[in-house]
């Protein structure tokens, strides 16, 4: 393919070459060591799971006795209650937030018992990674995947779970999309350069049956975003869409944003505030920003997966409600006793199961799948 270049999964130039990062720690070691990153972070006020110490405010989560033991060991170590939200206006720590998550996520999927090898690749100038794996067979076919992060965190190259174990499951490389974020890019950046690098993918002899695309958190959010802007546009149409633990309302209107605030171990410091930066002067109820209020007509077979601890549950369920109104094929998973963006974890039982599901949802609807170009209603 045009523009290809070969890079190692550390980033620097090298041989093509597959790479095994898996360490040689005991699941126990490699959740502790994965906990204390996330305390870390805490510090930040950016994410924060869990705390080093109960306080009267912040009480150890109730621990689900329907999940697996490395569940419960997670859950051991959070707390309940919200804390304050980091000033992602200040660009300095903003970065150091950047850099601190980054690292994170990349050892999340440093963990995760596969090889992986990333090819750096220009989408039409939008910069993105070939995500493969020993397993990955069929390059016929395309999977994209646009990262979480509220629109202002996360990369296409640290965010690297879910696309790991998806890619493996499927036998399907993915792409992953390095979409501007905000507050330096505000809407419709993001979904500008996600729709250059499907378009990338079609002038390149991807048709649209050959093409899922799939999101985590904000990054599901985009993903509806960039379909309803395709249809609209009269463009190919993906097989079709997955949405993991999405973002679909920045008004945060859902129940469960109040019922749920301070048992999510993970969105305990997020807040509206900061999702509105991607809005910019746009309202908060534009479908393209929070596509729970969009249209569904025409659009292509959607999962939805989330977890009954999340904050964002109600996102789910709306959008969920919202599609099906409108005649769209859509399947909405609840996961018992999970939290946000659980399918990056590793030696995590049900972040392999999930993922697995999401690969055979795509794999049924790439066999199904023919060109569709569609517009929306008039």
């Amino acid at each position: 393919m045009v523009g290809l270049r070969n890079i190692n999964a550390r980033g620097r130039p090298a041989q093509l070459q597959q790479w095994n990062r898996y360490t040689m720690m005991n699941p126990k070691q490699r959740l502790s060591r994965n906990c204390l990153l996330l305390a870390l972070v805490a510090l930040t006020g950016a994410w924060t799971p869990m705390r080093a110490q109960t306080t009267d405010e912040q009480e150890q989560q109730l621990i689900p006795a329907t999940v697996s033991e490395q569940a419960q060991a997670f859950y051991a170590r959070a707390r309940t209650g919200t804390v304050p939200a980091s000033d992602a206006a200040d660009p300095e720590r903003l970065e150091r937030i950047r850099n601190m998550l980054g690292r994170m996520f990349r050892g999340f999927a440093e963990d995760i018992s596969t090889d992986f090898e990333l090819v750096a690749q220009d989408l039409g100038g939008v910069p993105g990674f070939w995500v493969k794996t020993p397993q990955t067979r069929r390059a016929d076919k395309v999977i994209v995947y646009l990262h979480g992060g509220g629109y202002i965190l996360g990369s296409a190259e640290t965010n690297l779970g879910s696309a790991l174990r998806i890619g493996s499951a499927a036998g399907i490389p993915v792409l992953s999309v390095e979409y501007r974020l905000a507050p330096e890019h505000p809407f419709p950046a993001a979904l500008d350069d996600a729709a250059t690098a499907y378009g990338w993918l079609l002038d390149n002899g991807y048709r649209g049956g050959d093409i899922a695309v799939y999101g985590d958190s904000a990054g599901g959010g985009l993903a509806l975003a960039l379909t309803l802007h395709l249809r609209d546009q009269g463009t190919p149409l993906p097989a079709s869409v997955a949405v993991l633990s999405p973002l679909t309302d920045i008004a945060g209107r859902g129940d469960t944003r109040a019922t749920l605030a301070e048992f999510d171990p993970v969105l305990r410091s997020a807040g509206g505030g900061r999702y509105a930066l991607y809005a910019g002067g746009e309202p908060l109820n534009h479908p393209l920003i929070s596509p729970v209020y969009a249209d569904y007509h025409g659009f292509p077979p959607l999962l939805i997966q989330v977890g009954t601890r999340e904050k964002l549950l109600s996102d789910s369920v709306r959008l969920a409600r919202r599609a099906r109104r409108d005649g769209a094929n859509v399947t909405l998973d609840v996961w018992e006793g999970m939290w946000h963006g659980w399918h990056d974890h590793p030696d995590l039982p049900e972040a392999d199961l999930a993922t697995g599901e999401v690969a055979q949802f795509f794999l049924t609807y790439f066999d199904s799948a023919g060109q569709r170009t569609t517009r929306a209603a008039d």
